[in-house]
Parts: structure tokens; C-alpha cells; sequence
């Protein structure tokens, strides 16, 4: 892995896409200034990266502001197009969605975070209710718990080690033995249960969705407002509605 200190890191590549992030950061516009902040660059060196994106039409500027154009959304439907199971992805969380009558959605592991790459609601909406590409600290949700659980030894040694174990609520588990241990559980059953680590009115039930070859690359998940449903209900009630939509995921990866 090519690393900044490293000669096949391409800093100038690095820098741009770094530009791109932050300009995506927040609704509207955003100054040279803002940035330049945001890069941590000289705004004369930003200015270039700025005009460059806009020659290649992923930035539009009125003079005084940079926002971001459409064209970037094809860098990321790119990555979407890649996960084998995608064109399946909605018609089973609609129907498990159905099934179930609760919210449901689909993850993916980056680095400390999960990122939504599918989300489909219920009827009654959630009082945190993320949409595609949104982010979550893995250690606070089921998703994560189940996307930790696929990882290696060694890289769960890693993330134990490096993660900054945030206390969103009362309940989030910020202990690191405690963690691994609530992660050890979740590879032992194969599903996860956390109420109330993200948000104190939410909690949720996850599975693996894994490849061909046993590995987990996503998760899956119902999320239900936290106090009624037990976590022995939710299981009895759930869990094998997942289980079969994670099968038909499975399935599609040829």
C-alpha cells in the first residue's frame, strides 16, 4: 500500500481529491479560503487544484464560491456499479422492508466508519434516519458490529488500537476489551444487537452479507425505535427475514 512518505504515492492526486472532499462537505458553496482551510494549503496552490476541476467540469464556481457539479456523482455510482450484488440490492431491501414493516438498510466498511450504499424506510420514519452515503462510527450500530466481525485478527487488532471509541449515549461501549468481546460474540452467532450506543430512541438488528468465498462485505440491517422490541423478540421476529435477504445478496455475487 502506497503510503505519503512512500515514491509511488502521487501527492498532487492525493491533494485533489482531498479538494473534492472538503467541497462536499456541507450544503452550498464554499470560499478558496474555506478551502484552503479545509486542504490545510496555500490558496494559491488550491486555486490550481479549483481551476483544474473546473476545466474538467466536477467544479462550477460563480467567482467567489466552489461547489461541486453532478459529474462527481460518477465517481461514486462508479463504486457502486462495482459491488456485484448492487442491482439487487433495493428490490430485496423493499421486500424485506415489506416483510418486516420496519426500516432496513445496507453497509460497507471504511476504516472506522460504515457507509450506507442502500437504505429503504418505513412507513414511519426514524428520528435519525440516514440516507446513501452516510456515515456512522462502526463501534455504535449493528452494522458495524457485523462488518468489524468480518474482519481479520490482525486488522480488528488495528481498528481496536487506532479507533477513537467516541460516547455518543449513555450506553455506547467505549471500552476496548468490552468492544472486542461484543465483536467476538457477534462472529460466534453471526448476527448483531445494539440499542442505544448511536442515538438513545434507536436500536437494531444486523447480519453479514458475505461473498462466494465466506468473506463479509456488507451488512444489513432493520433499525427499530428502541423500547419495543427486546433484543430476544427482535431476534425471533427478524432475524431470519434478514437471513434470507442476505441470502439473495449472496446469491447474486457471480
Amino acid at each position: 500500500m502506497a503510503t505519503p512518505e512512500s515514491e509511488s504515492f502521487v501527492r498532487t492526486f492525493a491533494r485533489g481529491l482531498k479538494v473534492i472532499e472538503v467541497l462536499g462537505q456541507g450544503p452550498g458553496g464554499h470560499t478558496l479560503a474555506e478551502v484552503a482551510d479545509g486542504v490545510a494549503l496555500p490558496r494559491t496552490a488550491v486555486r490550481r487544484f479549483l481551476l483544474t476541476l473546473i476545466d474538467l467540469s466536477f467544479v462550477r464556481t460563480d467567482g467567489k464560491r466552489y461547489w461541486l457539479t453532478p459529474r462527481v456523482l460518477r465517481l461514486g455510482l462508479s463504486y457502486l456499479g462495482t459491488l456485484p450484488y448492487w442491482r439487487d440490492a433495493q428490490p430485496a431491501l423493499e421486500e424485506l422492508c415489506t416483510r418486516v414493516q420496519q426500516s432496513c438498510a445496507l453497509s460497507v466498511l471504511d476504516g472506522e466508519e460504515l457507509v450506507y450504499v442502500q437504505r429503504q424506510h418505513a412507513k414511519r420514519i426514524l428520528p435519525m434516519s440516514p440516507s446513501l452515503g452516510s456515515r456512522l462510527p462502526a463501534h455504535a450500530v449493528s452494522m458495524g458490529r457485523v462488518l468489524l466481525a468480518g474482519l481479520s485478527d490482525e486488522e480488528l487488532a488495528s481498528y481496536l488500537q487506532q479507533v477513537s471509541l467516541v460516547r455518543l449515549t449513555p450506553a455506547t461501549l467505549t471500552d476496548r476489551d468490552r468492544l472486542r468481546e461484543a465483536i467476538e460474540a457477534v462472529r460466534a452467532q453471526g448476527w448483531a444487537w445494539v440499542d442505544g450506543e448511536l442515538d438513545e430512541s434507536i436500536c437494531g438488528l444486523a447480519v453479514p452479507v458475505k461473498d462466494r468465498n465466506g468473506a463479509t462485505v456488507a451488512a444489513l440491517n432493520v433499525s427499530l425505535p428502541s423500547g419495543e422490541f427486546t433484543q430476544a423478540q427482535a431476534v425471533e421476529r427478524f432475524l431470519s427475514e434478514l437471513r434470507v435477504a442476505s441470502s439473495r445478496l449472496r446469491a447474486s455475487d457471480r
